[in-house]
């Protein structure tokens, strides 16, 4: 299955819909939430893994956050395909890019059941960050890209 950035409206749908069903609306949030206002700048990075049968397995985002530094966010997997490297996918897709754009750190806000998937392909926590919707903790992790 090709990874790559969402292209057709039909691609760009199956992307925001997993955003949707996964990091939103398991704690109500209303439809649109899992949109950003920079989502459609150029430097903006989108990864998208699809099935055969078109909807989203995996799906990630990679914008710059300063000088040679790179914010991963919006990471989600299908729950069907969860722990199947669907999540590995799209994160080694997001962290080609981000060498290939030339930056050479890359950040991101873990949610707390998320840190050790995180902590297997080499970044580490930095502090503790925000907590979402005042129920789920997160922690901002970092990387260097070599």
């Amino acid at each position: 299955m090709p990874i790559g950035s969402p292209q057709t409206p039909p691609e760009w749908d199956a992307y925001y819909h997993l955003r949707y069903t996964v990091l939103r609306q398991p704690w109500q949030q209303p439809p649109g939430s899992e949109r950003a206002p920079d989502d459609a700048a150029p430097t903006t990075t989108h990864a998208l893994l699809l099935a055969p049968e078109g909807y989203a397995l995996g799906v990630g985002r990679l914008h710059p956050s300063g000088p040679g530094q790179g914010q991963l966010r919006f990471m989600a997997v299908h729950p069907a395909w969860q722990g199947r490297g669907v999540g590995r996918q799209v994160l080694e897709y997001l962290e080609a890019a981000a060498w290939q754009q030339g930056l050479t750190e890359l950040l991101l806000h873990a949610r707390q059941a998320a840190v050790p998937f995180y902590a297997r392909l080499g970044y580490t926590v930095v502090a503790p960050s925000h907590t979402l919707f005042g129920s789920i903790p997160h922690f901002l992790m970092r990387k260097e890209l070599t």
